[in-house]
């Protein structure tokens, strides 16, 4: 096996414009901080209709890629455009109301007196914790529909930080789906939860990656059997630069993931479901 990374070279020519079915485009990407760089020469695409999973070890770049696509963060070199919109020259405030979003740090700002159902509602007006802002009967009822469709509308009034770790999950990403974004962006929605947490939650996320009505999705993992049936495409990710992308069944291999994580690895497929183990 090579030891030089199979990597998807970027485009140095001036981009084409982003088709209108194009929610996420990355051109030349790359981001320095305090001169090492994060990500080198990123250059992706993800179409409406796909749900992406972004795989790769820690300091790879994901959290990094997912700042970047959702509008905290701005590039160094290159260009990143998300739904439609060029990061740095649009009105962000306006822009993270189309995209779903659940990190570690946002989880850590929920208040853990606040009622769950709040938790939910709160995301309607952009805000962590409820203060005076008014709800009307629809919000209501579409955070009930979130909480149900989680499986945690039964826990609606409990205190949020009651939940177990899996519970917390299903919650925030019930709140990223508040505001009917476009686009949903779940940064390690598995870590932390034992077996049949996150069995529970792969067969959540893989219900909405089959409902033709929701947004296109990223999810980032460090574990291939964290994958949701359902999902279309990887982008494996090492040291800031792409290893490979493209559709699951050709990126999800022995051979790629060996280059990603940088130890020798056999990946089998049963069904819609991955295995990955040292070879």
């Amino acid at each position: 096996m090579r030891d030089d990374p199979v990597s998807v070279p970027a485009d140095t020519g001036s981009p084409a414009p982003v088709p209108p079915d194009v929610v996420i485009d990355f051109h030349g990407v790359g981001v320095l901080r305090s001169g090492t760089p994060l990500l080198r020469d990123v250059t992706w695409r993800v179409s409406a209709d796909e749900r992406w999973v972004v795989l790769g070890p820690n300091g790879a770049g994901k959290t990094t890629l997912l700042n970047l696509a959702s509008g905290r963060l701005h590039p160094t070199t290159g260009l990143v455009h998300a739904l439609g919109e060029r990061i740095g020259r649009t009105d962000l405030a306006e822009l993270r109301t189309r995209i779903g979003l659940t990190t570690a740090a946002l989880a850590e700002r929920i208040p853990a007196d606040e009622r769950v159902r709040d938790v939910v509602l709160t995301a309607a007006w952009s805000v962590v914790g409820r203060w005076r802002e008014q709800y009307d009967e629809m919000d209501e009822a579409r955070a009930r529909g979130l909480l149900a469709q989680l499986g945690v509308l039964a826990l609606a009034d409990r205190a949020y930080g009651t939940l177990s770790e899996g519970e917390r999950k299903r919650t925030q990403i019930a709140r990223a789906l508040m505001t009917d974004p476009e686009l949903l962006l779940l940064d390690e929605p598995a870590a932390g939860l034992d077996l049949g947490g996150r069995e529970d939650l792969v067969a959540r996320l893989a219900g909405l990656a089959h409902d033709p009505d929701a947004p296109a999705m990223v999810l980032v993992t460090h574990h291939v059997e964290e994958i949701p049936p359902g999902f279309t495409h990887a982008l494996l990710l090492r040291e800031g630069g792409i290893v490979a992308q493209g559709p699951l069944a050709e990126t999800v291999t022995g051979e790629y993931l060996s280059k990603t994580f940088g130890v020798p690895l056999l990946v089998e497929r049963s069904g819609d479901r991955f295995t990955a183990r040292a070879a």
